[in-house]
């Protein structure tokens, strides 16, 4: 399957000067647990990072930051790992085992940001498959014994 068709098409992202404060609002607003840092939210949204809840809580409240003056940029200390839209799940599940994120931007052909995948979106799928072929064996194993009464 391709991320295009699982991904989250309406990701939020910010610049890389939006204070941690307004960072948390933006979550707050959209009911995200997160945002994609990008280069320039107003042109081609090229993602720069990724900042979560837990980098505001952690990073920001933990260290006695002040969340008004804090900009994100400061809280990016991850190499960013992206997504192609048009990359097969698979492929991006085990980039995520490879790097240990739980989140990755997906851009188009031109690196722009395009949406968002986590992963509960791949569980999702996952489970979704899986249920499939349970449900395949079930039916064909009723069929066989259907054929043999």
């Amino acid at each position: 399957m391709l991320l295009k068709d699982i991904c989250t098409m309406e990701a939020v992202c910010c610049g890389r000067r939006t204070r941690a404060l307004e960072a948390a609002r933006l979550m707050r607003q959209h009911h995200v647990g997160d945002l994609i840092v990008v280069d320039d939210p107003e042109e081609e949204r090229t993602p720069i990072g990724i900042i979560t809840d837990r980098d505001l809580v952690l990073e920001v409240l933990g260290n006695g930051l002040d969340p008004a003056t804090t900009e994100v940029a400061s809280l990016l200390h991850r190499t960013l790992v992206i997504a192609d839209e048009s990359e097969d799940t698979a492929q991006v599940i085990d980039r995520m085992r490879e790097h240990g994120v739980r989140r990755m931007p997906v851009v188009n052909n031109q690196g722009g940001v395009v949406g968002i995948v986590t992963l509960d979106d791949l569980l999702r799928v996952l489970v979704a498959d899986a249920s499939a072929l349970l449900e395949a064996m079930a039916k064909g194993r009723r069929q066989e014994q259907g054929a043999h009464r």
